[in-house]
């Protein structure tokens, strides 16, 4: 259940919802109230951006009148089964009303449709839309029209933005002291409906025609149900791993295959700290788990699909690799900040845009080159261009391996020889190695096993700690990382060898609370940012799999479940976890917790209950690994 608490400012960030349409989302408060919103594409500005501001910088809510003054006794809210169809209830001393929300698959434009049910009694509704394009700084001006078709209508336009919204109920003009919103109040009783719809259009051209509400509903719900219908996921955590896909599928940019890390930017990952970062783009280190997460449940289409969006934004020259792209492969993503805007809760600094792209980190290498063995072990087929595009990766990795990084966790401190990132140098290799004696493919196979194994030896060396007994963040550092809990993942040892068990329990000592794992201690000397953030989801899930690699298969099943009871009340989880404060931080949702999540689902079906027959290849192949390298 939803709940609007009174003694804070804001929402917290669990409180919101997500609607999408595989080319933008928006986010949902339960107080009914669309606080963030970029149309028409992911990474465009926003045109409701309350959630890193105030009503000022734009929103667009409907829910009971007074419903801040306690006029509602409950809010419940659910998706639609396999959907992204979101709908929230509200009991009143008078009466129960449900909304729905929807976001119908894109046809030209980007548009929300809301429907205002009444369930039981009446209840007294309203609504506020306040609109401000260019991330809540430019007041629109609006009009009331009528529509082509004779709908009356309301339009603003700022430059080269434009919304229109139409409606049941159309909201009028205040124009009192700074205000410049548009409100309305109306009633809705049993059996009624009041039905809305917003449309994105470019300001220079016609306004454009929207269908019924009630047809977009059945247009999004028949969308939906069609795409879960096609998985093939029949494992024991179909509600969590299917949940997940869905969000995946949803922040999956449909005209590329490119799938962002989050929908939202500047979601701070300490409540009141600085680590707010722009995650509206695609990052390479997704690669490998997002085609495994795909293919786990059946999805070849998708899975295709980002493959070839790997393929185009990585095509170029191997010494010009980026982390991360945008939607369409764009490689300049230049990072500036939003005075005007003071941050959620008043953690600034707003940023869009992000200044990693240009950083040089070596595990990218090996997660490109291990996406791209992925999709052709699991034979999707490619035009002869993927294999061309690996080797090019592998010779320049051959020359580049020595060289320190900014490591997994992108820090903004010195250059090191992050442990992970020799990692996935030597996955990189074995990768190789792989394609040519599993696949068939030609290649100086003898070279590049000498290299695998010169890699192994090093990272064996000089990764491990013999004071700390255990490996470190960085060769020669005394510092834990939670990131080294993927070794026998990715199968650079088993996970019962006893310097993965060491590892694991030096990670359990210094950065595990309860099923919480942080990704390192922050210091400024090491990321050169000021300390502190919650816990990394994803590092959680991650010890979940370490867990049942070492055979713990059912401690590493009660983590896994203690980490589901933190999802939201729809399914959706954050970057982060702060538990002092009980609250998710970060930006949401997060694709690389949901990502993670599935891999854990997978790993705890193959290592506890391989019978099932479900999600077994990711673990079976690590484990095959570990022991040839074992």
């Amino acid at each position: 259940m939803c709940v609007t608490r009174a003694t804070e400012p804001g929402l917290r960030i669990e409180d919101y919802a997500v609607i999408g349409d595989t080319h933008t989302m928006a986010l949902v408060g339960c107080d009914g109230s669309v606080d963030w919103l970029c149309q028409p594409r992911f990474d465009s500005a926003a045109s409701f951006a309350k959630l890193l501001g105030d009503e000022d910088n734009g929103r667009w809510q409907v829910c009971p009148r007074n419903l801040a003054l306690g006029a509602v006794r409950r809010t419940s809210r659910r998706y639609r089964s396999g959907t992204l169809i979101l709908e929230t209830e509200w009991e009143t001393d008078t009466g129960v009303v449900r909304l729905t929300d929807a976001m119908p698959p894109r046809d030209r434009h980007a548009d929300i449709v809301r429907r205002v049910e009444g369930v039981s009694g009446e209840v007294e509704m309203a609504m506020r839309w306040v609109v401000r394009f260019g991330y809540g700084s430019a007041v629109p001006w609006v009009r009331r029209l009528s529509d082509p078709w004779g709908n009356p209508c309301l339009v603003a336009i700022a430059g080269p933005d434009a919304l229109v919204l139409r409606g049941d109920v159309l909201p009028r003009a205040d124009h009192r002291g700074k205000d410049r919103a548009h409100h309305a109040h109306f009633t809705v009783r049993a059996g009624e409906t009041v039905d809305l719809s917003l449309m994105w259009f470019p300001s220079n051209e016609a306004m454009p025609h929207l269908p019924a509400v009630g047809d977009a509903l059945a247009r999004t719900q028949a969308y939906w149900v069609d795409w879960c219908s096609a998985s093939t996921y029949q494992g024991r955590y179909v509600e969590p791993v299917q949940r997940s896909l869905i969000v995946l599928k949803g922040m999956t940019f449909e005209p590329t295959g490119g799938i962002v890390a989050a929908p939202t930017t500047s979601l701070p990952e300490q409540i009141g700290g600085s680590r707010n970062w722009d995650y509206r783009y695609c990052w390479l280190r997704d690669a490998t788990l997002v085609l495994n997460a795909l293919l786990l449940a059946g999805y070849t289409g998708e899975a295709a699909s980002w493959r070839n969006w790997l393929l185009r934004a990585v095509a170029g020259a191997p010494e010009q690799l980026q982390i991360l792209y945008g939607l369409a492969g764009e490689r300049l993503l230049p990072e500036i900040e939003l005075p005007w805007l003071p941050g959620y809760a008043d953690s600034d600094p707003v940023r869009i845009g992000n200044a990693a792209a240009s950083q040089f980190q070596l595990d990218v290498y090996g997660e490109v080159i291990s996406a791209l063995f992925a999709a052709a072990k699991a034979g999707l087929k490619h035009d002869g261009f993927s294999w061309p595009v690996q080797r090019a990766l592998v010779a320049h990795l051959e020359t580049v391996r020595h060289l320190p990084d900014s490591g997994l966790w992108e820090v903004r401190g010195p250059e090191r020889h992050f442990t992970y990132s020799k990692v996935m140098v030597w996955v990189g290799f074995d990768r190789a190695v792989r394609s040519v004696e599993e696949l068939g493919l030609d290649g100086p196979v003898e070279r590049w096993r000498e290299l695998r194994d010169e890699v192994h030896a090093e990272i064996c060396e000089k990764g491990w700690n013999d004071e700390v007994g255990a490996f470190t963040q960085y060769y020669g550092g005394t510092e834990i990382d939670a990131s080294l809990l993927v070794m026998p993942s990715v199968g650079f040892l088993p996970g019962d060898d006893p310097r993965c068990l060491a590892t694991l329990d030096a990670i359990e000592r210094t950065l595990r609370h309860g099923p919480f794992v942080d990704r390192y201690e922050t210091k400024e000397q090491v990321d050169g940012l000021p300390p502190g953030e919650g816990s990394f989801l994803a590092c959680s899930f991650w010890l979940v799999s370490a867990l049942a690699h070492a055979g713990r298969v059912d401690e590493a099943t009660k983590v896994f479940e203690e980490l589901l009871d933190l999802r939201n009340d729809v399914g959706l989880l954050a970057e982060e976890y702060d538990a002092d404060l009980g609250r998710m931080t970060g930006n949401f949702p997060q694709a690389f917790s949901h990502l993670a999540l599935v891999e854990a689902a997978a790993t705890l079906e193959a290592l506890g209950s391989p019978a099932s027959g479900q999600g077994t290849t990711a673990a079976q192949e690590s484990q095959e690994s570990s022991k040839r390298e074992g």
